[in-house]
């Protein structure tokens, strides 16, 4: 008789030693092990079979997204060929299920013919792969399931996506994503980053490092040869109410002020719009590649100002590529390219401040005159 619960503390030693018996590699720490029972974005269950722990699943959940992930599968070698394996992955579709997610993403070896047999058995598919992922030097294939039916854009060729690799450089991360989605030939690197962050930040904003300036990014952009419009919720200086300073509301003044009249020079570029909930779905129906300012509070609990590429959108979701990955130790790359999230959702957390400054910079292929 088998039977598939929560797993709890308890169970520490059982979920040791299945890990043990399954892996040779990249094994999961009791510490580890620790973490993902307790309450949290995760769940952890535990498969018996009559009374013996056998095997356990492990399932991300990226808070305020309806994305989750197969952190972790794994059946005791003596109890595989029965069907096991298959019941611990439909128990964790179902709890994904339950939270209202769109899809289930995992990684697996490609050099494990079983698992990945099971994975396109129950409906996977694969969309991208990663070089020497694993310990040994090992690709991994990324596999992702819709669980709701007729409902959400698939996934079927991952779009480029970059990490950020500064703390203040998620403007810039987010434009070269957009703009390498629209020309393959755009070179991004690191120094290009910093290039992007250079020509676009506010010099100061809160406190360190400053932020980038959506007029600056548009700027930036523009410059590149790409078309760009901004749609922004209200004019003046962004951000400057965050800055108490004199010395330096007078620098991101100045700042802006330069950008403003640099992008004269590219009509139509700028576009005051109340962006309520009927023009943003508007806008994202319309331009397939677009850079939005979030607050992160929905997706890590901190009030930042936060750029995310916005892939693709459709009557209920958006989908958003974060370059920010720092959220969790658990999470990969994988829980941060093409996320959705229900646009309802979306356009709350798409504003920033006390005064909900909002805007989107849509990005497109320069149109030759």
């Amino acid at each position: 008789m088998n039977h598939i619960r929560a797993a709890v503390q308890g169970d520490l030693d059982s979920l040791e030693a299945i890990e043990q018996r399954c892996f040779s590699g990249d094994k999961l720490s009791r510490r580890s092990f620790k973490s993902l029972i307790k309450a949290g974005a995760h769940s952890t269950s535990i498969l018996l079979s009559d009374g013996i722990p056998c095997g356990y699943s492990i399932v991300l959940f990226r808070t305020g997204t309806s994305l989750a992930r197969l952190y972790s599968i794994a059946l005791d070698p003596a109890y595989r060929g029965q069907g096991f394996a298959q019941q611990l992955l439909t128990h964790a579709e179902m709890q994904a299920r339950e939270r209202d997610c769109l899809f289930m993403r995992l990684e697996v070896r490609i050099d494990n013919p079983a698992a990945i047999a099971l994975y396109e058995k129950l409906g996977y598919a694969t969309f991208d792969s990663i070089d020497d992922y694993y310990e040994d030097g090992c690709t991994a294939l990324r596999f992702e399931k819709r669980l709701q039916a007729e409902t959400g854009s698939a996934i079927t060729e991952a779009p480029t996506y970059y990490r950020q690799t500064t703390e203040f450089t998620c403007g810039p991360a987010a434009l070269m994503m957009a703009m390498r989605n629209i020309d393959p030939n755009y070179p991004i690197s690191r120094r290009e980053e910093l290039q992007l962050w250079r020509e676009a930040t506010t010099i100061f904003m809160t406190t360190g490092h400053g932020g980038s300036s959506p007029h600056g990014l548009a700027l930036a952009a523009l410059k590149r040869g790409f078309g760009a419009r901004l749609y922004i919720n209200r004019s003046g200086t962004p951000f400057i109410d965050s800055v108490r300073s004199e010395e330096k509301r007078q620098v991101i003044e100045l700042v802006h002020q330069d950008f403003s009249e640099q992008l004269l020079n590219y009509p139509d570029s700028v576009e005051i719009n109340p962006l309520g909930p009927s023009q943003f779905r508007e806008i994202l129906e319309r331009h397939s590649h677009v850079i939005a300012l979030i607050s992160t509070w929905a997706l890590n609990r901190n009030r930042a100002p936060h750029w995310v590429y916005v892939s693709k959108s459709d009557e209920h979701f958006v989908y958003i590529s974060d370059p920010d990955t720092n959220d969790s130790r658990w999470q990969s790359e994988t829980d941060f390219m093409h996320v959705p999230i229900s646009i309802n959702a979306f356009t709350n957390m798409a504003s920033f401040g006390r005064d909900r400054l909002r805007c989107l910079l849509a990005i497109h292929p320069q149109i030759s005159e």
